[in-house]
């Protein structure tokens, strides 16, 4: 995950990398562009698209995907260095107590975690 900055509501937080998909590119692409150019970790196993959903349905259409994978390895630095001040690695179990503390208060991250969250609990 990423702590940043957001200066229109001017609060950090955390959040899952994510972007906007290039004209050529598809859904999964562009997940895996996102993560690497933000992150500098790159994916090493198969990506999954998790959720789709709209944040604000009455207001926009911005439709966003949230997409997963298993195992990642760092092959550098990320290409953007205002994209975050600190990256790292959050243990899902860490979840629920940061969106109650507020630490995560994003549509995309809230809504993915949960998600992720939601899905596992339903495996065990």
């Amino acid at each position: 995950m990423m702590w940043r900055h957001r200066f229109a509501v001017d609060e950090w937080g955390w959040e899952l990398p994510g972007g906007i998909a290039n004209i050529e590119e598809g859904a999964a692409e562009t997940a895996a562009r996102e993560f690497e150019e933000e992150t500098g970790w790159r994916a090493t196993g198969p990506l999954r698209h998790l959720v789709s959903f709209q944040p604000m349905p009455g207001m926009v259409d911005t439709p966003h995907e949230v997409w997963t994978a298993q195992g990642a390895k760092k092959v550098g630095e990320p290409t953007d260095a205002e994209e975050a001040a600190i990256i790292e690695w959050i243990p899902l179990a860490n979840i629920l107590d940061m969106v109650k503390r507020g630490e995560i208060a994003g549509s995309g991250p809230l809504v993915g975690l949960l998600t992720l969250l939601m899905e596992r609990q339903g495996k065990s």
